[in-house]
Order: C-alpha cells, then structure tokens, then sequence
C-alpha cells in the first residue's frame, strides 16, 4: 500500500486498483476549510488522469465524524468579498469528486452534515455504519446547501421528500437515513470502511473500461426521457465496443479464465 498527501488535510492511499481518498483534518472533524477544499480539488485532478486507479473509496481519518462540512469558524471571518472568491474553489471540491470518471465509493461513520453529506451524495454509493447521522442543515444558519445537495439529493429520494429534509434542516440516523434511501447499504459500527473497501475491490475486478463508460452513461442518462437516455447508453456503448477490454472480456468468457484487463 502506498500513501501520497496532498496538503495537510488530504491523503490518497493505494489498495491496488482501489484508491483511498482519506478526510484527514481530524482537529476539526473534517470541516472543509479553504485549504482542505484545496487539497480535495488536487487528488480529485490526480485520481481523474490515473488510469491504474479504477474504483475510489472516500473515507474520514476521524473517529466520530465522516464531515461536519463548511469551516463556519473560517467563513466567519471572512468579508462577503473574500467569500465571492472563495466559491469557485469550494465548488470545486464537491465537483472533482462528482466528476471523478470512475465509480466512488462513500464509507459513512458519524456525522456527515451540509457539506460533508453533500460530498457522499457526490459520490456513486454510500455505505454507512450505526453510528452515522446525515443531514442539510444549511438553511438553520441562513444558507442553502451549496455542494450540489438541492441537485442530487432529489435524485436520490425524489423532490418532496428533499425538499422535507432540506427545510426542516433536520438531522437523520443511520437506520432512517438507509430506510429512506440516503445511504445504500448499512453495517455493524465501526465497518463502514472495510464493507466500501470490500465492495471496491469487487468492482474493480471488472474492466476499467467498462467502469467509466458505465458510469457515464448512468450521469449523463439520468433525468433524460427514455429515448434519450438510451442515445446516452449507444453512445457509451461505441466506446467500449472495439476496446482491448471488450476483446479480452469475451476471450475469458469463452476460455474460462480470469481476464487481464489492458484498461484501453
């Protein structure tokens, strides 16, 4: 297993194929500052132009807190002129995640509100365990949630059940929250990075190729109407078509092997 930092707040660790991208502000329960926002949009941008890392697991260095979210200590202090240009790098923290071209993984253990909710959204599955509690808090100090969770939020659970959590800013535990659909799969305490390390490791057996243009199709095919939608799909699908992954994907099959992804 190998380890690159990137800033202070920010470790990426190497499981092979599976990448680890690790909250690591531990002193401040992950609350996404300038500069841990920073470092996310930097091994978001080295993950992306990795072609070896094939399915990226983000988890929390923190015993008790996946992301309480915003630095509201920082945005305190700053002028409305310093908060102006602070957005375009807040944003992009939550963007680099979304856009990662590979699958992602979300490992949830206690709390992740605002931001730190809206960076799992980000992310394609969430695996949390007993002791998460998520939440939208925004509107109780007078914002809105401003990492994509008005957008994917209602993907997730639909619009009026959103719009419920996001007014009435309340927070949910693990139980509801995975009743409600705002977590995927829920675990016993304390396993909620070995079940997303484990479900990583599973995906990343299959081809690398397939992964991102699955993805693709999936992001950009979702919310389009069905005829659309499968234009979305044929278009990925010409893409991994005439792929080395596509041959040696069928030679496997047929000689009942293991394949040897080329990734290309």
């Amino acid at each position: 297993m190998s380890e690159e930092r990137f800033g202070e707040f920010v470790l990426v660790r190497r499981h092979g194929q599976v990448a680890e991208l690790v909250l690591d502000r531990p002193k401040a329960m992950n609350a996404v500052s300038a500069e841990m926002a920073r470092s996310i949009v930097a091994a978001c941008a080295a993950l992306s132009a990795d072609r070896d890392a094939r399915v990226v697991v983000l988890t929390s260095s923190h015993e008790r807190a996946f992301c309480v979210g915003a630095d509201l200590k920082e945005r305190n202090s700053m002028t409305d002129a310093e908060l102006v240009r602070a957005r375009p790098l807040s944003r992009g923290a939550y963007t680099g995640v979304l856009e990662l071209p590979m699958p992602t993984i979300a490992a949830v253990h206690g709390y992740a509100l605002g931001g730190g909710f809206e960076l799992a959204l980000s992310c394609d599955v969430i695996v949390a365990d007993g002791t998460a509690v998520v939440g939208l808090p925004e509107v109780s100090v007078g914002v809105i949630p401003g990492g994509g969770g008005t957008q994917l939020l209602p993907r997730r659970v639909g619009a009026a059940r959103a719009a419920e959590l996001i007014f009435t800013a309340r927070r949910v535990e693990a139980a509801q929250a995975h009743e409600l659909g705002l977590v995927d799969q829920l675990v016993e305490k304390g396993q909620d990075r070995d079940a997303a390390l484990a479900l990583a490791e599973r995906m990343a057996g299959n081809s690398p190729v397939g992964l991102r243009a699955a993805k693709r199709a999936l992001r950009l095919g979702h919310g389009l109407d069905l005829r659309a939608g499968l234009e979305v799909e044929d278009a990925a699908w010409r893409t991994v078509a005439f792929s080395g992954d596509r041959a040696e994907g069928v030679a496997a099959f047929n000689e009942k092997r293991k394949p040897e992804w080329p990734g290309e």
